[in-house]
This record gives C-alpha cells, structure tokens and sequence, in this order.
C-alpha cells in the first residue's frame, strides 16, 4: 500500500504538468520535423446544426520537393460507416485519400488540397453532401480581371457611355437581368433556410458554399514568412450528421524512400447546438452522476453488512469497502470533468487533477483487493508466499504506468506521436495486469485440490473449491467484457449509441463488485469460517489421547474471532 501511496503522488505530480497544455475539445496542435504520411486530428459526432472551425495557422514544408500533381498534401474530412472505420478505407487502402476522385459508396467526403504554387486550397466534395462551408474563396486573377475590363472597355462608341455587352448568340440584355435576379432570390431564399451558427471571425470577403451544389471550389492560402495559413467552417446539415474523421495528409512520404520532415500548428473547434461534447459523450456527464450514486448505496449497504456482523468481518471486507466509496468518488469527478468540457471546450485542471487521482487510486485498489481475495489472505492466512508477494510487486507499479498512461491520452491530443504510443502501453498493461490477478486464484484453487485428498476433510475443501472456481470464472467474465465483448458492441452501435459502452462497463462492474460481496460476505455459513485451514488448527482439533479414562475429551482452542470451538472425539 505504501508503493501505491507514492505512486499516487508521482502520477498526481505528473498530471499536474500535462494539463497545462490540455485543451479538450478546443483542439491547438503544434507538430515540428513531423514524418508521418497522414495525421488522425481528431473524431467526433456531430447533430445537425454541428460546427466545425479549422484554422491552420502555419504550415511549413520543403517546396523544392513536393511535386503536387502526384504527392497533394492537404486535410480530408470523411463520415465514418462505423466507429474507426472511414468510408475511404475500403476503397482505396494503398493510395492517398487525397488522390481520389470517385467512391463507390455515397459516404460524404471533403478534400481539401493546398497547391502552394498558385497560393490556393482547391475543395473537393464527394458523395451525400448536406453541409454548409463558409470560406473566403481566392481572389479573382490580375489577369482575368485586366482582360475583362479591356473587354467592356471596347464596348464604348466614340468615348460616350459604355454600351452593353450584347452577343448574338446571348439573350438580351433585359432579360439575362432578370433571369440572375430570379435565380438570386431563389438563392438567397435557400440560404435564409439554413441555420446559420455565429462566427466570431470576420465575414469581410467571406462566401458560404452548399456543397450539395458546389462540388469543387477553391479557397485562398495566405503565405506569411514562409508558412502558409488558411481557415473555414462547416456546418452539418441534418442529413449529414454522424460520427467525422479529420485528418492531415502529407502524401510524399506515402512514397518508399526518404522522409521529408513537416511542420504545421492547427487550431480545431468542435461544437454540437448543445455544446463541445461528441454525440456519444453528451449523456456521459448524467450516467457518470447517477452510476456514482448506485455505487454510494451499495457501499453504504456493504458498511451495514460488516456493522451488522462485526465478530465475522476481516481486514480484507473493510478493503472492499474502501474500493466502493473510492469508485463513487471518481465518478463523480468524472461527471463534473464532463460537465465543465461540455460548458467550457476544456476541462477546469482543478477538477481534472481530482478526478485522474481518484481514478488512480481506484485502479490500484481494484487489482490489490482482487489478487488479496484470490490468495485468500485475512480469510485464511496473514502471510502472503513469496510468489504472491511477487505478483503484487508486479501488479501495483503496473497499475501505476497504466494510470499514467490513461492521464497521458486523456491530457495529449489525439494527432500527436506520443499519443499512439501511450494509447498501445495502456492497452498492453491493462492485459498483463487483468492476467497478473488470475495467478493467486489458480494456486488457491490448485492448493485446495491438493488438499482435499490429504487432510480428510474432503467436503469442506471441496466447497471452498468451488467457492474460488465461482470467483475465477467471474474475473475471467469480467475481463473479457470489459475489455473485448463490449468493445466490439461500441464499434457496431449508431454514432449517438456509443455511450452504451460506458454504460455496459460501469453496470458489469456493479454487478461484479455485487456478486464478490456476496460470495465473500461475513457470514456465519461462508466456507471460509466454517473450519480451519492451517496444519496448526488442524493438530489442534486431534483427540488429546486415547485411555478409556479420557475418552470424549478434546482440546479446546479460540478461534481467529474470539469463538471457542470444541471437538467430540471420535474415539
């Protein structure tokens, strides 16, 4: 418990640094000498009247070697099918997204290319489009505009009033009018029917964009000191809605062969009509509140067991205790960190530096209460062998790094290297512990089946052999569901189901924390208290000699709770 204690302080003084620099759903990302060929920015499900702003901010990359025509470099915006799976990925998984042209599926996707040469960013949109860009479009040419002037220009007779430009083979004058002042209207009475969210940047030169109409544009790309800038926001429509997957693409190192380092800093902005929260987390703050009350009732319920039966109660139900009201108290940090995500677009460090500590020293308490219960310690022994102490010297400082793994991918975001990296050790180390706790069960379990056949007191050892089998069984249900079963159910569900995974966790933990109680309550009929289970007790319960004259006298010994016990002899 003391490597536990300051492994917590460690971890708390480490979280303090990474939340510094945490922005949550106001996403800011810094990325220098990057290498990668595709950058995952961010995912999120966005309801109709969602909004998207991206702003970036400089972009810095070697010109001399880009080659623009066969490597684009630019962001892809893609609707995902299912959660992780883009609507691209089954299309063409060898090429850059950048470079296609077509999809077989109707899936909106918006490309986005930036062509340093002529200082533009050409969009490009595909499939089902419902939604609405609002971006300054490039300015018109030099050119083109000096070619149109000398046109009108040579329509003046004799240096009086410019004549109309009139075409033979064009409608007149009159008429053509009338035709862009109907089709204007008609315009402008669309655009009236489209929400349209507040922005707080300038609309000065701004134009909004259907892309269920406008297929292809091209917007400016503004170049300051070598690196160049660009910005636009998109409002989901109510036919678009669903889970969206914003990436960078820098298609040149796609290509075997040498890197060619990148930076940029990018700035994203996230919002549903109700908040910053994605479309699975809005419901989170209100399940995290209330399973935090379930979990407070049923530690209140387990205190009244143990005060109720207080002669049976050992060390190790007092533990279980503690586990419960320490599961309450994270959650509800938990909901308070949703909460001011949601209101704020970050959470309050404050609350946030709470919240990781409880949930630290949840996990820690979790795995020692699970593997003290599998070896069967207070229950039966007050020493631990020392290939059990050893499982606990793996398993605390395990928990550790798995905690600070999980601070580190909920303070990092998501399109940093680092962040991959520490998403895969959790991953790891959450297994190796989940396997770790299964060991003192399986001794337990191997020790009881040795002793049934060598102490005579068969029955007894084969109902605590089947009590620990009940509990090994339930750690193996436990593990799988929380970190396969339910898993899979979270990457088939609706955009704005996948919150039934926290839902499935939390529920399945209550109910395993429940069923353990049960099995391993104080009680007078619980197997462990029925009989002894030392060599010493069971010495002790021998008949003190076999003369006629001490025929039916046994020794007496005080059990571990005060209880004497008295033995008729068999004699």
């Amino acid at each position: 418990m003391a490597a536990t204690h300051r492994g917590g302080v460690v971890a708390g003084y480490f979280l303090l640094l990474l939340l510094a620099g945490c922005k949550a759903r106001i996403h800011k990302l810094t990325l220098k000498n990057e290498t990668r060929f595709a950058v995952d920015l961010n995912n999120f499900g966005f309801y109709a009247n969602g909004t998207l702003d991206v702003n970036l901010l400089s972009l810095r990359i070697p010109e001399s070697l880009v080659n623009y025509s066969i490597y684009p470099v630019g962001f892809s915006l893609s609707r995902s099918r299912v959660n992780g799976v883009l609507s691209y990925t089954a299309e063409e998984t060898e090429t850059c997204p950048l470079s296609l042209t077509k999809l077989n599926n109707n899936e909106p996707l918006i490309l986005f290319l930036i062509d340093i040469s002529t200082l533009s960013v050409n969009v490009r949109a595909m499939g089902d489009q419902d939604n609405l860009l609002i971006a300054r479009p490039k300015a018109e040419a030099p050119k083109a505009r000096k070619s149109r002037d000398a046109v009108k220009s040579a329509g003046q007779v004799g240096g009086g009033e410019p004549q109309p430009d009139v075409d033979v083979d064009k409608p007149a004058e009159k008429e053509v009018k009338q035709q862009d002042d109907s089709e204007g209207q008609k315009k402008e009475d669309e655009k009236e029917e489209i929400p349209k969210p507040a922005v707080e940047a300038t609309k000065v030169e701004e134009n909004e964009f259907e892309l269920d109409k406008v297929k292809a544009l091209t917007l400016a790309l503004d170049k300051v000191n070598g690196s160049y800038n660009f910005s636009f926001h998109m409002v989901v429509g109510q036919l678009a809605e669903g889970l969206y997957s914003l990436k960078f693409h820098y298609c040149q190192n796609r290509a075997p062969g040498i890197k060619f380092p990148y930076s940029f800093a990018v700035e994203v902005k996230e919002k549903n009509p109700d908040g910053f929260l994605s479309a699975a987390e809005i419901p989170l703050s209100r399940l995290y509140i209330g399973m935090a009350g379930v979990f407070f009732t049923a530690a209140m319920v387990w205190v009244y067991t143990l005060m109720k039966h207080r002669y049976s109660v050992f060390k190790i139900h007092w533990l279980m205790a503690a586990l419960a009201f320490t599961k309450s108290i994270s959650l509800v940090f938990h909901s308070i960190n949703y909460h001011f995500i949601n209101t704020e677009g970050h959470p309050i460090e404050g609350w946030a530096v709470m919240y990781y500590i409880t949930h630290l020293l949840k996990g820690a308490l979790l795995f020692i209460t699970l593997a003290l219960i599998g070896t069967g310690w207070a229950f039966v022994k007050y020493i631990l062998s020392d290939k059990e102490k050893k499982i606990f010297m793996i398993v605390i400082p395990l928990q550790v790094l798995a905690n600070v793994a999980y601070i580190i991918i909920e303070s990092t975001e998501e399109g940093s290297s680092e962040y991959y990296l520490w998403k895969e050790i959790l991953f790891l180390v959450d297994l190796i512990c989940c396997g770790a706790i299964l060991f003192p069960v399986v001794w337990s379990i191997r020790h009881l089946q040795e002793a049934s056949s060598t102490d005579g007191k068969a029955a007894m050892n084969l109902e605590k052999l089947k009590l620990f089998r009940h509990y090994y069984v339930m750690i193996v249900c436990y593990i799988y569901f929380t970190r396969i079963i339910a898993i899979l159910l979270k990457v088939t569900m609706p955009f704005q189901w996948q919150w039934c995974y926290e839902f499935l966790v939390e529920v399945s933990t209550l109910i395993f924390f429940v069923l353990t109680g049960y099995k391993f309550r104080p009680a007078s009929n619980n197997p462990y208290l029925q009989l002894p289970q030392d060599e010493e007790d069971v010495e002790a319960d021998e008949v003190v000699t076999e003369s006629g004259a001490l025929e039916g006298i046994s020794k007496v010994k005080k059990t571990c709770n005060g209880r004497e016990r008295q033995k008729e002899s068999t004699l």
